[in-house]
């Protein structure tokens, strides 16, 4: 009886060059990896071509398209922006085109996790003990909100290894990196370290849950980037009475922690987010920089209670000087240009005499047609001959309630104007 030493093997797309032709030395378009790891200039990607069994007509070829493809040669990329840019690529069915912009991306990418260690480090302090375990109901709401996206990140993580869907598991580690931790959670617990000693409770939480969300996410991202993860996890302080591992390559790699999931909170997460894209949309390219007065007009007092919950991390991620909580009683305020995130929530960004209002009275015009647009295809559809008849009824009952909540928009955007 043979025994076969592996049961189970994977097979990976065919590596193209970014065009999508088959790497050949006749067409001299051969992408060797070193190449990516270490880089190389033009003119050393043609003295390899010179090397090889090219006749003059294909060489001439062959380096006309290195010239186009990489006229300042190949970036250094490093062997963990490789790896998971060829991982990411396998949902690209049964040909991967290899784009080294892509994997010099990646590269980039490595900074930012360098940047969020060394934010950490600096933040944490030489002093700084990690609790052993969290006390996450105690903790504020944007911690709790990282803390539930990360344990969904994992089990994603986790359930995509398990099905050999490699792809989905970087596009989930990708996003809670980039997108959660650092664009949102880092950016918003910054104010607490400025010293004031009323934050004092808000930057222990914020301390205990940046450094779980660091471990954490080293350790998720290890198989994929073992290189940079080893480096950076290295550096994070120990917790007390803890056994640690001498390397992250063999300490436990993670799984979802019930305890953290909190569906509550993503979902105030969600308006929050939405309105504080809502709040940059109204600032013009050239008024970056300028912090201005913002107000919020809530029409419920539910909406009004999320938005006072994460009064301090809208006003931060928005770049807004200050931010006021309206309700249907309070005047609009004036010079404000204006964006609606729903039914219930409107925004304002004042700018106090530099406002362009013919532009504001246009930008709010055609949101009026885009929602008019909508309102009137559905309600044709809702009219339609055998609607009632064959649309099951809570299809129905969804129509209907999107039909009423696009007519409280045009309402709000025609009270605007």
């Amino acid at each position: 009886m043979t025994i076969l030493s592996v049961s189970q093997i994977y097979l990976h797309p065919i590596i193209r060059d970014a065009h999508g032709r088959k790497m050949s030395k006749s067409l001299g378009n051969v992408i060797d990896p070193i190449d990516v790891i270490n880089g190389i200039t033009l003119e050393g990607l043609q003295k390899k071509l010179e090397q090889g069994n090219l006749d003059q007509g294909e060489l001439e070829k062959a380096k006309e398209g290195q010239k186009k493809d990489f006229p300042d040669g190949i970036p250094e990329c490093g062997t963990d922006a490789l790896r998971f840019a060829l991982i990411s690529y396998t949902s690209q069915s049964d040909k991967i085109n290899l784009d080294i912009k892509r994997v010099h991306g990646y590269r980039q990418w490595c900074n930012k996790l360098w940047n969020a260690i060394r934010f950490a480090m600096i933040k944490l302090g030489d002093q700084y003990t990690p609790p052993a375990t969290l006390a996450v109901h105690t903790m504020l709401p944007i911690c709790k909100w990282i803390l539930s996206v990360l344990s969904k990140a994992v089990g994603k993580t986790v359930s995509s290894l398990e099905a050999y869907k490699f792809s989905d598991a970087t596009s989930s580690i990708y996003f809670w990196w980039q997108y959660q931790l650092c664009d949102v959670f880092i950016e918003a617990i910054k104010p607490y370290f400025n010293g004031s000693e009323e934050f004092e409770s808000a930057r222990g939480a914020s301390r205990d849950t940046l450094w779980a969300c660091l471990d954490t996410g080293l350790r998720l991202l290890h198989p994929f980037m073992p290189y940079i993860t080893e480096e950076l996890w290295q550096r994070l302080p120990q917790p007390k009475e803890a056994c640690r591992k001498d390397s992250i390559m063999i300490s436990e790699y993670p799984s979802a922690v019930q305890e953290w999931a909190n569906d509550k909170v993503e979902n105030e997460m969600e308006i929050v987010l939405d309105a504080v894209s809502k709040l940059r949309s109204l600032r013009p390219p050239t008024d970056i920089q300028l912090r201005r007065p913002s107000f919020v007009l809530c029409r419920n007092l539910e909406i009004a209670a999320t938005v006072r919950c994460y009064q301090a991390q809208i006003a931060t991620l928005a770049s807004v000087s200050s931010l006021k909580i309206l309700t249907e009683d309070d005047p609009t305020p004036p010079d404000c240009a204006t964006n609606i995130v729903n039914k219930d929530l409107a925004l304002y960004l004042q700018f106090r005499g530099a406002l362009d209002t013919e532009a504001e009275h246009e930008k709010l015009r055609k949101k009026r047609e885009e929602v008019q647009k909508q309102y009137d295809t559905l309600s044709q559809k809702m009219s339609a001959s055998g609607y009632r008849e064959k649309a099951p009824q809570s299809k129905q009952d969804d129509d209907m309630k999107k039909l009423a909540t696009l007519l409280e928009e045009l309402e709000i955007i025609s009270e605007a104007e």
